[in-house]
Formats: C-alpha cells, structure tokens, sequence
C-alpha cells in the first residue's frame, strides 16, 4: 500500500513515515457525546501528498469533517487542511444550526482564497462533507456539503443497510457543462475558489447502534452493496472497519486519496467504554 494508514485518536502521534500502516482501537468520546468515532486515510499513488484531510479526533470538538483537496488545483493539501481547521475554528465552540454552517463555509472559502493568493497565483480548492450532533443523545445530526464528499447511514437492520444521505455535486447533478477537458462527474462546487455559495444541509436521525461514514472520493467510488453491508454489521471497533474499508478500496483498484471517517451512536452508558475490538 502506498501512503500511510493511520486512526490519530492520540495527540502526540507525530508523522507516520509511508507505507507504516496502522490503525488504533476506536475511542469513546467523553460526555456529552455518546458516540465512537475513529478515521483513517491513506495517500494514493496519483499525488506525493495527501491532498485529504479531517477532522482530529482527540478535539472531541463540535463537528466533524473529511474534505479532499481537488487535484486539479493549486496547493490541494492546503485547501483541504485549511478548510478543515476553518470549519472547526468558525463552530466548535457554538450552537450548531443551517445558517451558522453556511457561514461558515463561505468564510473558508474567502480564507482558502487569500491563503492561496498568498503564495500564488493560480486557484485551489476542496470539496468537504460535515456532521454535527444537535443534541447531547446525538439522535439528531445535520449533515452539510460541498461538492462529491459523502455521508452515508450504515445501520444493522435488513433494509436500510446502507443509505447514501449525500447527493454529488457534480456537473451532471447541477445540470451545468463542465470546462473545456472536465467531465460531467467532476466536482461543480467547491470550497476556495468561489464555486460555492452555500453548502448542502440536512438533518437526520442515528439510531443507536448506526453508523455514520464520512468518506472522500477515492474511498466511495470503489465500494459495492456487499463491503457496506459487512462494515454495518461486523462486531469489531470502529477504527477496525475503518481500517477495512481502505484495504478493501485499494483492493477494489482506488489509486486517489482515501479518507474515511467514522461516528457510531452508542447508549449513554457506554460512552466512556471502548467497543470491543
């Protein structure tokens, strides 16, 4: 595998050097979130640097983001770095709502843009996908983006294994024309470079047990039915089936970046235990 895997639930990881491929057990955040999250991403073969970035987990901060630096761009690694910690910066320490969120991200992409025309003069940009509780139980979450990060429900039960609560925002779903040389299933929003006014909101419902899966593209394009039904039900940790959803996309042939990051609803008494791994 090219890159490095990794899951930074601990602040003093430092630099995993490629091809060092590991994944920590999952980490139970602490009230008032009832939840496990873990992540894990992995440099692919297209670029030197992971032009991906999320959310780091021990900030036990207010929301979580994946974003993917757009390749075709200027300095994508930045764009989606800085989108990041924009994001986290502009809502950790507020109230979580749809007009709040969208301020947000029009802030970043005013600030992905000087940064930017800081060190030159050529564009860059990130698409992101955004999960928030509402509430201390997390029953309730709104889910934002911009351009072809996705979300999905993974949930136990036969029916509703898997649910995409994204829709991409490429040109062939916006009913545009790509530029000259792009394809209709490129990305037509965008954070960074003003291709964006506001971000896609919802709000939905987790259920106890259900997952939440925020992935970039070079994870979501290289998975079928079959490996979301097994991460949904398999009995391990989170940042297990997160490392099992890289190795199954670089098996399935994802040669981008990958990045996943996961949030499992947990009962309120357990929130200070480990899943078992």
């Amino acid at each position: 595998m090219t890159g490095s895997l990794l899951t930074p639930l601990d602040p003093d990881w430092g630099d995993v050097a490629p091809g060092d491929m590991r994944a920590r057990d999952s980490l139970s955040l602490a009230s008032p979130w009832p939840i496990e999250a873990a992540a894990a991403t992995d440099c692919g073969s297209l670029h030197s640097e992971n032009e991906d970035a999320h959310s780091g987990l021990p900030g036990l901060g207010r929301v979580f983001v994946v974003a993917d630096g757009v390749g075709g761009g200027a300095m994508a690694a930045l764009a989606s770095r800085h989108l990041v910690a924009q994001l986290h910066a502009a809502l950790d320490h507020h109230r979580i709502d749809p007009e709040r969120v969208c301020r947000a991200m029009q802030q970043a992409d005013r600030a992905i843009a000087r940064r930017i025309a800081e060190l030159t003069p050529a564009s860059g940009a990130a698409t992101v996908a955004l999960c928030a509780p509402l509430s201390t139980t997390c029953s309730k979450w709104l889910i934002a983006w911009v351009g072809d990060c996705r979300v999905y429900r993974l949930s136990e039960d036969t029916g509703r294994t898997v649910e995409l609560l994204t829709r991409d925002d490429t040109y062939r779903n916006c009913n545009e024309r790509p530029p000259s040389g792009g394809s209709l299933d490129d990305p037509a929003r965008m954070v960074g470079n003003g291709a964006t006014h506001a971000p896609n909101v919802q709000i939905h419902e987790l259920r106890f047990g259900e997952l939440l899966v925020l992935c970039s593209d070079g994870v979501h394009k290289h998975v079928d039915a079959l490996v979301w039904a097994r991460l949904a039900t398999q009995a391990t940790s989170v940042a297990q089936r997160c490392a099992d959803l890289i190795t199954d996309v670089r098996s399935n042939g994802s040669v981008d970046d990958a990045t996943v990051l996961m949030l499992r609803r947990v009962p309120q008494y357990a929130a200070n235990r480990k899943y078992a791994p």
